[in-house]
């Protein structure tokens, strides 16, 4: 479902909150995950680690069955390219990966040619 986010998932979207810079990352995952609150840092089930979160406005409506909010999750696992620069994606990213530097309330993070490509030269052999 991460990969496939719509305007409409992120409508109550009100603020990014980043965890760490994301100027210094090719990119991030994203999912859609819910959580008992609207704000605050929600908690993280995932190998690796959270970059960021979204919170919801006020007039975000739970989940009718669930009773939870739907928020925006940035995270990256151990073996992504920042932790393995030279691993499984040197070149070419996760299909839910998306450029840092696109995401904003409301808006699906975008590819980019830093996020599929990555900014490393490669290795001559």
């Amino acid at each position: 479902m991460s990969s496939l986010l719509t305007a409409s998932d992120l409508a109550h979207e009100d603020k990014v909150v980043w965890l760490e810079d994301p100027a210094e990352l090719d990119y991030v995952r994203q999912a859609l995950d819910k959580t008992p609150r609207r704000r605050g840092k929600p908690r993280y089930h995932r190998d690796g680690r959270m970059i960021g979160f979204t919170e919801l406005g006020d007039t975000a409506e739970a989940d009718p069955d669930s009773g939870l909010q739907k928020r925006r999750v940035f995270y990256l696992l151990p073996h992504d390219r920042d932790a393995e620069p030279h691993g499984l994606y040197r070149e070419g990213a996760p299909g839910e990966a998306v450029d840092p530097r696109t995401i904003e309330p409301r808006q699906v993070g975008r590819k980019t040619e830093r996020s599929q490509r990555g900014l490393s030269t490669p290795t001559v052999a």
